[in-house]
């Protein structure tokens, strides 16, 4: 493969590319007809059935000397490292690199989001639906794409190539992530050996937009966590008692408010933000991409993409309150909310939560009691940029889109990153991604752009064949 690096080696994995992606997009919608949902309530057993579709995509590729899926124990586990429960069926792979060449991870996961309302989709959220040049579905973009990304990429670099080389390879396409990926410490730990790698692909981000490439380098952490705030010991009569006794709506309310100054910035103490420098974005763009109607304004200050990928931000995800339907005249004992904070890259989640929980109950209205639970906590990341696997990575996006790659934060989480980090310390992470602004991931008539998979496709087979030539 002398010529890896060249102009021959990109002809040949564009032909290659170009001639699987009719088998790409007919796989991937195999894999989005199941419902792999792996949120707690769901049938677990599409879950299972996702990994074994995974897994048999991956053997087929016939360059891993293991395929498995594996679980791998939630929480806390005994001297043999085993616990009650399980972690979703995650799939992985492995082929040992050979003559001193380097070894690359290459992650994604087969779970998704619940589907929501189906009336609120243009066609069935797991029957997945050519319109134009995007295939509609859940989990068509996120991350199911990313899967494919991974397997028509080997394939094309092994249709190129061939299936005699030296470059290590480790597949692990995780079950559980749109859950909180609870069981991937564990993974790491029981898996470790099996996972080390030099440059460690997670393809689960955006791209800066259909025709340009990116390459995330910052990523917001998380907390989260219910809030209960309780007044009253049981409901009483509104029209008795409204005037003089505080209930637990009207305490929450007034707690909640706090947490923003009044043009939205986050007002709790202790949150810090990120010195950092981003491209041009300007406020018409922001309205077309987060559909603002007509009349709203944007909140927070300074450039808007410094508020989305580098400022705190706080947002009521969820709230446990009487219904419409139930709304009787009566003082509410209490109310619980979810509040999920975003933490910008710098300051660790633990601090932030300190942070938040110290303002909570500092802020409480009226003596009310304050009760937080259920938290969890995913730190931010900075990508260090100086490898050269990095180098590699732009180089091939370069290639493939036929523009320069554009170097992007993200203001959702991928907690799990902190964590190979801390495993893996002297692995390269490239966060990469198949999606683009409107693909909608999480959302009704999530999508995938068909140009923007092809193009992905191909930039990760050319890592491939960088990496392959590698000195």
């Amino acid at each position: 493969m002398t010529d890896s690096d060249g102009s021959a080696a990109l002809e040949r994995l564009r032909d290659a590319v170009q001639a699987g992606l009719p088998t790409a997009i007919a796989d991937l919608s195999n894999l989005v007809r199941i419902p792999s949902v792996s949120w707690d309530g769901f049938d677990p057993q599409q879950v299972t059935a996702s990994a074994e579709a995974v897994k048999a995509l991956v053997e087929a590729l016939g360059v891993f000397e293991t395929v498995e899926i594996s679980q791998a124990p939630l929480g806390d586990v005994d001297s043999l490292g085993n616990s009650h429960q399980l972690g979703q069926p995650a799939v992985l792979a492995t082929r040992a690199a050979r003559n001193g060449k380097p070894t690359i991870l290459l992650y994604a996961h087969h779970d998704v989001q619940p589907p929501g309302k189906d009336e609120d989709w243009e066609s069935a959220p797991f029957e997945p639906t050519l319109r134009g040049d995007r295939l509609y579905g859940r989990g068509a973009a996120d991350d199911k794409a990313g899967v494919m990304a991974h397997v028509a990429s080997i394939r094309a670099f092994t249709s190129a190539f061939g299936t005699d080389f030296d470059l290590g390879l480790a597949l692990f396409i995780e079950g559980e992530e749109e859950f909180g990926s609870r069981s991937f410490k564990n993974f790491l730990v029981k898996h470790h050996e099996q996972l080390k790698a030099d440059a460690i692909v997670v393809a689960d981000s955006d791209n800066w937009n259909t025709d340009t490439p990116a390459l995330t380098v910052a990523l917001r952490g998380n907390v989260t966590f219910a809030l209960k705030v309780s007044t009253l010991d049981h409901a009483s009569h509104s029209g008795m008692f409204g005037g003089a006794v505080p209930d637990g709506m009207l305490a929450t309310i007034k707690l909640l408010s706090t947490l923003w100054d009044d043009d939205g910035s986050v007002a709790v103490e202790g949150l810090t933000s990120h010195d950092m420098e981003t491209p041009a974005y300007d406020e018409e763009l922001l309205r077309e991409e987060a559909a603002l109607l007509d009349g709203v304004t944007p909140i927070g200050t300074g450039s808007i993409l410094s508020r989305l990928w580098a400022s705190p931000s706080i947002t009521i995800t969820g709230i446990d309150a009487p219904s419409m339907v139930n709304a009787s005249n009566t003082l509410v004992p209490s109310v619980t909310v979810r509040i999920s904070a975003r933490i910008a890259p710098g300051q660790q989640a633990e601090e932030a939560y300190a942070a938040l929980e110290k303002h909570l109950r500092a802020n409480a209205p009226f003596g009310a009691r304050i009760e937080i639970s259920d938290p969890d906590l995913g730190n931010p990341f900075l990508v260090d940029t100086s490898g050269q696997s990095v180098a590699d990575a732009r180089a091939a996006m370069s290639e493939a889109w036929g523009v320069e790659p554009v170097d992007t934060g993200i203001g959702g989480s991928i907690p799990f990153i902190s964590d190979l980090v801390a495993v893996f310390p002297d692995a390269e992470i490239l966060v990469t991604g198949v999606e683009d602004p409107d693909s909608r991931a999480h959302s009704p008539n999530e999508s995938l752009h068909l140009g923007v998979f092809r193009r992905a496709i191909l930039t990760e087979a050319l890592l491939l064949a960088k990496l392959e030539a590698r000195a």
